[in-house]
């Protein structure tokens, strides 16, 4: 690191940074200056598309013109972030006259602050200068990012949360099975677990980056094998939490999209103990999405309905009405419907959806994938096994077919 710098960090929540500039580079300073809770304040005579609805949604004061003398006053920090060299060092100069610090995004050997190139992993933030040298910053950065999340995924490292006083709950959406479709603060709450209660629709490979120490409890539900009742599971969760166990409920796809997720946060609510729900990206859209099939398309489907298979039509236990779905024009998302499949289709087509209506199964997280149609789905199901998700209506003739 240069002599000259001292590395700090900037409390900005709640105080005056004037943003100079308009294009893309503002919109990445405005985008972070935003999620610390600065109050920011962009001069620019035009913004970039994005930056001026940024703008208008969000508590932004937005001068729109050129940079004049007088724009900084009051202003904690600046940003000088125009294509223009001159504007900028105008910008610099002015902040330097009223002892007000000052980054400048195309020469930052001139400013007086500089912003580093940042990384998260897991609840650490690693922020790398390289003397002013960007390029060089990042690729640093990433190697630190790399380096800290082997530590932490291995105990080596403390996860850097204070320790609670009491146990807590903490849901986590895992998405459609692949770890890398894991949310970051997914990872960082499994890096603070330790219980982590799972099943068997979670991204089971998330569990080989868990501290040694972690206790690990399989509360599977499969279909005609093991079942493990949700009072047991939630259960479970309480008695680990009350123990003053940082407790992670690590569940497929996102806990309240037919997840049981909000029994789960009731019986905690209940035993008196913190909960907190992380979403996970649902697999009634991911799955589909993996195997090239948009849930809407343009000209094919406005909307989508996502609905329960496990109780076919007409069982007392039910509460979807298929008769209203098959002339919805929505696409429909079937979970759990694989086994209940050939009476559902056989209900739609009785109600009016087209026999010839394309259907997709889509298992395995998108590596397998059948196309058929509605009629044939009646007698032959579609053609995957569950856990899988199935597609009914136009898009579903998009799907990339397993080879």
């Amino acid at each position: 690191m240069s002599d000259d710098l001292l590395p700090l960090g900037l409390l900005v929540r709640g105080r005056r940074v004037v943003v100079v500039g308009g294009g893309s580079v503002a919109l990445r300073r405005v985008t972070s200056l935003l999620a610390v809770g600065a109050d920011v304040v962009l001069v620019a005579p035009v913004c970039v598309d994005a930056l001026a609805d940024l703008a208008e949604r969000s508590h932004i004061t937005l001068v729109a013109r050129g940079f004049e003398a007088g724009d900084l006053d009051g202003a904690w920090l600046a940003m000088a972030c125009t294509d223009r060299p001159a504007v900028n060092a105008q910008v610099v100069a002015e902040a330097a006259a009223q002892q007000t610090w000052c980054v400048r995004a195309d020469d930052a050997s001139v400013a007086t602050a500089w912003m580093p190139a940042v990384g998260r992993t897991g609840p650490a933030v690693v922020a790398v200068h390289a003397d002013r040298d960007p390029r060089r910053a990042v690729a640093l950065r990433d190697a630190a990012v790399a380096a800290v999340d082997r530590a932490l995924r291995s105990g080596a490292a403390p996860a850097g949360r204070p320790r609670p006083t009491s146990g807590r709950v903490v849901l986590v959406g895992g998405g459609p099975g692949d770890p890398g479709l894991l949310t970051v603060r997914g990872w960082q709450r499994l890096a603070e677990a330790d219980v982590v209660v799972v099943d068997r629709l979670a991204p089971l490979a998330a569990l080989d980056g868990l501290r040694e120490d972690v206790v690990v409890v399989d509360v599977s539900k499969v279909p005609r094998g093991a079942f493990t009742p949700q009072e047991q599971i939630n259960a479970t969760l309480v008695e680990h939490a009350l123990a003053g166990k940082v407790v992670v409920r690590l569940k497929g796809g996102d806990p309240f999209v037919l997840g049981r997720g909000m029994e789960e946060v009731e019986a905690c609510t209940a035993a008196g103990i913190e909960v907190e729900v992380v979403p996970g990206v649902t697999s009634a859209v991911a799955v589909p999405g993996l195997a090239g099939v948009p849930v809407t398309h343009r000209g094919l489907s406005q909307g989508f309905a996502v609905v329960s298979g496990h109780v076919p039509p007409g069982d007392p236990r039910g509460s979807v009405e298929w008769g209203a779905l098959a002339v919805s024009g929505l696409t429909l998302v079937c979970l759990m419907a694989v086994d209940n499949l050939p009476a559902i289709a056989a209900e739609l087509i009785q109600h009016g959806l087209a026999a010839s209506t394309p259907v997709a199964g889509v298992q395995d997280s998108g590596r397998h994938v059948a196309v058929t149609t509605l009629a044939r789905a009646c007698t032959e199901g579609a053609g995957v096994r569950s856990p899988a998700v199935v597609v009914i209506g136009a898009v579903a003739a998009l799907a990339r077919p397993s080879s």
